[in-house]
């Protein structure tokens, strides 16, 4: 008996070191391709070239070796690692310009930040930081935000308790010890528990590169769950725990606050992801000179040098499939007519319910293999957005590189529910929960750009079925019933946020919000959600990592981005490093890491 468990104990080491460890394919670290830093390009047209190429039959690049569905950070890394070992990738990107959550917008003389707020883990000697370098040979600049970054205000106006958020794991203990004196106990378990989670995710990337089977045994047998505390910890609330630590409702509310940046309820929020963003921040938040549309604008040129392309206004209405049900391509729809894509891999970015529910035929959508992934996930919450133009400087309108997190009271599982199950007439007249921050005074070159002009953008929930109805009307016109109910919104939140900045009362030359089906029509969000799949915590168990994995039922599709890992800019190009790694047939993980460690190594060498 000993001797048999001892052999299968063997044979799963074997599996998983031939898996995890062995690389066989091109590596895009092998070289550090960062350059020296080029002047920064300030002109909008400038940057459209790039960024706003529309798709036309006769710039599809010949001999493709594979096409990326979606231009979402998810899409263009995965787009980018391809490239750098001579992959001749097309990017197919329905809206009209590239960049998916990473886009910017301008109104009124005003730029606006779609989807990228703030940006964490980018110290100098961080692999993410370095993953981040080579996906835009080293063009992109990133500027840190005020300490504290973050501050938790909690209560209507004459009871408010505003706390601020330090970086830096020691800054950030001792300032909350300070603001909850007795609490010491508390506030270090809630850092030991996250590290711990954090240090643990190593396991979700490696259920998604070994082969399933194997994946599915760790799973199933609990060894995943020995292995990692991010698995022991991902079906445990956040909620559960953090009021395990501590009866402060205060304090309980600051250590959950985050949850806004992956839209779940501590109540219904793994614990384990909650984990990763707190982690992911511990050592400060930074933001992109000249905003989020430097992201793409610096990958895109990597993907055109190794002869693949970037196309917008090119909506992907379905995956070419042949006899045996593999994938051979796209079709693009160009007006009323469909423009076949041939290429040998497809690799969609549009989220998971898109590529099964809408790309694919019906046939092959109840594929039980299919219905087996798609039952795995829910839809997450509906995103809404305010965007501001003001006249004034930064320091006129006292706005900092800082951002709010402002909450009606500290009972934050009440108020989301009550919101988000209530009425929408009502509802939308008393938001609960709101984010908000000044994206012009994050980033240095916006005086030059915008000078005299500032803006903010207020972030907060909102149910895809309050606005629904509206999901088949013109997008600048939905009527005027839409229109009330967004003037409902928007003056709900500015009563909330000109309490916090005073200053911007008269100074309001534009406002406008994007609600559910606004997010439906720019970044074919199914039901208006930001952050793609919901991030409860079914999602976050290690039968579920196991099964949504890049490899489909269908051969030759592939899936990157969020709904393959998590959400934001960082879950985005996780999705990008787990799905390249399937298809070039290496651990890009310990590539870019040994890169990193080679580089730290001869910085050192340098400063001696």
């Amino acid at each position: 008996m000993w001797l048999a468990a001892g052999f299968v104990c063997a044979v799963l080491v074997a599996l998983f070191l031939k898996y995890v460890f062995s690389s066989s394919g091109l590596s895009p670290f092998d070289v550090d391709t960062r350059e020296p830093l080029k002047p920064m390009v300030l002109d909008k047209k400038e940057k459209d070239k790039v960024l706003k190429q529309g798709f036309e039959s006769r710039k599809v690049p010949q001999c493709l070796d594979a096409v990326v569905i979606g231009s979402g950070a998810g899409g263009l890394g995965l787009a980018v690692l391809l490239a750098k070992v001579g992959k001749k990738v097309l990017v197919l990107e329905q809206h009209s310009r590239a960049g998916g959550c990473c886009h910017t917008f301008s109104e009124k003389g005003f730029e606006f930040d779609v989807g990228i707020h703030y940006v964490g883990d980018l110290q100098e000697s961080r692999p993410f930081r370095c993953l981040l370098d080579q996906l835009t040979n080293g063009q992109l600049q990133w500027e840190p935000l005020d300490n504290p970054f973050d501050r938790v205000v909690l209560g209507p106006p004459e009871n408010r308790r505003t706390y601020p958020i330090y970086s830096g794991r020691e800054h950030f203990a001792q300032e909350l010890k300070k603001c909850f004196p007795g609490e010491d106990e508390a506030i270090d378990e809630f850092l030991r528990l996250t590290k711990k989670c954090d240090r643990g995710v190593w396991m979700m990337a490696v259920l998604k590169l070994l082969p399933f089977p194997l994946a599915k045994f760790l799973a199933c047998t609990g060894l995943a769950d020995c292995l990692s505390h991010f698995f022991r910890y991902g079906s445990r609330s956040l909620a559960e725990v953090v009021n395990g630590l501590t009866q402060n409702k205060d304090l309980r509310a600051v250590l959950c606050y985050v949850f806004g940046t992956y839209g779940k309820s501590p109540r219904e929020a793994s614990f384990s992801m909650h984990s990763l963003l707190m982690c992911h921040y511990l050592h400060g938040a930074w933001y992109p000179r000249g905003g989020a549309s430097e992201i793409a604008y610096h990958m895109i040129p990597i993907i055109e040098k190794a002869g693949g392309a970037v196309l917008v206004r090119a909506p992907v209405n379905r995956i070419l499939l042949n006899d045996n049900n593999e994938a051979i391509g796209v079709s693009v729809l160009k007006g009323q007519e469909e423009v076949h894509v041939q290429a040998p891999l497809v690799i969609s970015d549009a989220g998971i319910f898109n590529t099964y529910n809408q790309l694919l035929p019906r046939e092959v959508q109840k594929f039980p293999a299919i219905q087996k992934q798609l039952g795995m996930l829910r839809h997450g919450a509906g995103g809404l957005s305010v965007f501001l133009g003001l006249a004034g400087s930064k320091e006129e309108l006292g706005l900092k590189a800082e951002n709010h997190w402002i909450f009606s009271e500290n009972n934050l599982d009440e108020l989301m529910d009550d919101y988000l199950k209530g009425e929408r007439d009502e509802c939308v007249t008393r938001v609960p929960m709101v984010f908000a921050a000044s994206p012009s005074a994050k980033d240095p070159t916006w005086e030059q750009r915008k000078p005299g002009k500032s803006t903010l953008s207020l972030v907060t929930f909102a149910p895809y079925e309050w606005f629904e109805e509206w999901k088949d009307g013109k997008v600048k016109n939905r009527g005027p019933d839409y229109t009330d109910v967004k003037k409902k919104i928007i003056q709900s939140l500015l009563e909330v946020v000109t309490h916090i900045f005073p200053k911007i009362t008269d100074k309001i030359e534009y406002v406008d919000a994007g609600t559910a089906v606004t997010n439906q029509h720019y970044i074919a969000a199914p039901r208006g959600e930001f952050y793609g799949a919901d991030h409860n915590t079914a999602r976050f168990t290690a039968d579920v990592c196991a099964s949504i994995r890049p490899q489909t039922p269908v051969r030759n599709l592939f899936l990157t981005g969020q709904d393959l890992c998590s959400c934001g800019l960082a879950g985005a190009l996780v999705g990008a490093m787990i799905c390249g790694s399937a298809i070039l047939n290496r651990n890009l993980y310990m590539d870019v890491t040994a890169l990193n460690k080679k580089l730290k190594h001869a910085n050192a060498k340098k400063a001696q």
